[in-house]
C-alpha cells in the first residue's frame, strides 16, 4: 500500500467537535493551526494564563455525549458551528462574551449528570492539548484495522481525536518511530512519544454511547493502553491529504 496521509483533523474546541481538513500549513514548534485553541472550563477550575491541564475542562472521558459533536470553524470571523445528534446545531464565537450563555445552555445537557458543569471558555493559541508541548498526533489506519479485528467491531477513526491519519505502515510500527523524523508533504516532524489513551476511546462517536472497551482490548493484547504517537514540527510546510510520507 502507498504510504500516504489519509486524513487530517482539527478540534478547535477541546472535546467539542472534530473537523476534517484537506490541507494544513504547519509551523515549526507549533501544533496544528487552530487545534484545541479553546477549551470548556468546568466549575471551580483553577486556570492560569496559557496552557492548562485537561482536568479543568469538560472532556469526553467523563462525558461521553461530547464525543458525538462535529464542528466547522470560520477562521476569518472566529465562528464555530457545532452539531450534535440530540442537541442540534449551534453557531457562536468562543471569544465573544455575549455568545457564552448560549453556548453553555447548549453544552450543559451533554455533560454527564453529577459531573462539574461548564462555566466558561479558556483560550490558548498554542493548543490546549493534553500535553503542554505543542505537538501533532499521528495515528495509523493499519493499527486501527488490527485493533478492530481483535475486538470484532469496526472502530471509527473519530474515537481517537487525531490530527493525522497515515496509511501504508505495518500495524503498530509507529511505536518504533520515537526519535525518528517523519516527512509529510513539505513538513518534517520528529516523533517524541507514544499516546496513552483514556476512556473517551470507548465511546461510539456517532451516538455518544459507550460501546466497545478499547482500553481493555489494548491491555489484553499488548499490556498497555497506548495508541498513536505525538510529534513536534521541526520544519514547517504544507501537508495535504494524499501526500506521501517517509521516515528519515
Amino acid at each position: 500500500m502507498t504510504r500516504a496521509l489519509a486524513q487530517i483533523f482539527r478540534h478547535p474546541i477541546k472535546a467539542h467537535g472534530r473537523e476534517a481538513l484537506a490541507s494544513v500549513l504547519l509551523a515549526a514548534g507549533e501544533c496544528l493551526p487552530w487545534d484545541r485553541r479553546w477549551a470548556v472550563a468546568q466549575e471551580a477550575a483553577k486556570l492560569v494564563p496559557g496552557w492548562n491541564s485537561c482536568v479543568y475542562f469538560s472532556r469526553g472521558a467523563k462525558s461521553p455525549q461530547l464525543m458525538a459533536i462535529t464542528c466547522a470553524l470560520d477562521e476569518a470571523t472566529g465562528t464555530v458551528v457545532l452539531d450534535h445528534p440530540q442537541a442540534g446545531r449551534l453557531s457562536f464565537r468562543p471569544d465573544d462574551p455575549a455568545d457564552l450563555p448560549g453556548f453553555l445552555a447548549w453544552a450543559a445537557p451533554l455533560v454527564t449528570k453529577g459531573r462539574l458543569p461548564p462555566v466558561g471558555i479558556a483560550r490558548h493559541d498554542g493548543g490546549m492539548t493534553d500535553n503542554s508541548d505543542p505537538t501533532v498526533s499521528i495515528l495509523s489506519t493499519a493499527s486501527l484495522a488490527d485493533l478492530s479485528r481483535r475486538m470484532g467491531m469496526d472502530l471509527s477513526i473519530h474515537r481517537w481525536r487525531a490530527n493525522f491519519w497515515i496509511e501504508g505502515a505495518e500495524p503498530w510500527a509507529e511505536f518504533g518511530w520515537v526519535g525518528q523524523r517523519l516527512e509529510i508533504g513539505g513538513a518534517v516532524l520528529e516523533v517524541t512519544e507514544r499516546i496513552g489513551r483514556c476512556k473517551a476511546t470507548s465511546v461510539n462517536p456517532e451516538t455518544g454511547a459507550l460501546e466497545g472497551d478499547t482500553l481493555a482490548a489494548l491491555e489484553d493484547a499488548f499490556g498497555h493502553t497506548d495508541f498513536g504517537v505525538l510529534a513536534r514540527v521541526v520544519q514547517g510546510g504544507r501537508a495535504s491529504v494524499g501526500d506521501r510520507w517517509s521516515l528519515t
